[in-house]
C-alpha cells in the first residue's frame, strides 16, 4: 500500500483509496487522483474514459471539477 493509499484509507476509507489507485493507474497525478477519488460527484468511469480518449489529465481535471 502506498503512502497515498494509506492516508486515504485512514481519512476516507478503502473505497476512496481504491478509486485513487484506479485514477492513478489511468494517468492522473497523485494529487489529482486523491482529489477526484474523494468527490462523490465525480464518476470514476467518466474520469478514466476522458484519459483513454486522449484528453490530457489537467484538462480532464478541469472538466470534472
Amino acid at each position: 500500500m502506498t503512502a497515498v493509499e494509506l492516508a486515504l484509507s485512514e481519512e476516507h476509507g478503502p473505497v476512496q483509496a481504491w478509486r485513487a489507485e484506479q485514477l492513478e493507474l489511468a494517468g492522473y497525478g497523485v494529487t489529482a487522483a486523491c482529489e477526484l477519488a474523494t468527490r462523490q460527484d465525480v464518476d470514476l468511469h467518466v474520469a478514466v474514459r476522458l484519459l483513454l480518449q486522449g484528453c490530457p489529465a489537467d484538462l480532464a481535471l478541469k472538466i470534472l471539477l
